[in-house]
């Protein structure tokens, strides 16, 4: 993740990296960074159609583990 992060360093108006940053985190459970991550994308590439649903995925799994009381 630390490359991930050094890429947006490098260049924080290419949104890959900020994509797959958001995978990382959405995989460890982090939701509102992965969120973060992810709103970013569509921020600066509005397209990017995987980022939407990556986004829509971690708000469900986000509510879901709110609800369950996690």
């Amino acid at each position: 993740m630390e490359d991930y992060t050094a890429a947006i360093e490098c260049q924080p108006a290419f949104e890959v990296p900020y994509y797959n940053r958001g995978l990382v985190l959405y995989r460890l459970g982090c939701f509102d960074e992965a969120i973060r991550d992810f709103r970013k994308v569509l921020e600066l590439n509005p397209q990017f159609e995987d980022a939407a649903l990556s986004l829509k995925q971690a708000i469900l799994d986000k509510e879901e583990k709110q609800r369950r009381g996690y």
